[in-house]
């Protein structure tokens, strides 16, 4: 076998699988080598800021706003659809950039994931 062999995935392949799920961003942010790239730390914020904007806007329209516009069910129903089907599009978008290499800086929390991976 070669004494070279690489045991570590890519900064391109960290990053975009950071956008997974909350649990491998968090990882990333604390096991090293992945911990030291700045490419992986940025994708790894900004995935982390993103669920957490989800999260937020799930418990608005679930808990918030879903009683007051069940009159409305058919809005409530294009509302949510509208939400899932940007959500989906604004994941992909970032995982692609990442495994190409690049910074994809999403509006608002691009910069915060900025400053937070120089840290």
């Amino acid at each position: 076998m070669s004494d070279n062999l690489r045991t570590s995935m890519s900064d391109n392949a960290a990053g975009a699988i950071a956008y997974i799920t909350f649990f491998p961003a968090l990882v990333f942010l604390f096991l090293p080598p992945y911990n030291k790239s700045s490419s992986t730390r940025f994708h790894a914020w900004q995935s982390i800021i993103l669920f957490v904007g989800l999260g937020i806007v799930i418990f608005v329209l679930d808990y918030m706003l879903a009683p007051s516009l069940m009159a409305e069910a058919a809005f409530f129903f294009t509302l949510t659809q509208l939400i899932w089907g940007l959500w989906i599009l604004v994941w992909v978008l970032c995982a692609v950039s990442a495994l190409s290499g690049r910074r994809f800086r999403l509006p608002l929390i691009g910069s915060l994931a900025e400053r937070l991976a120089r840290q």
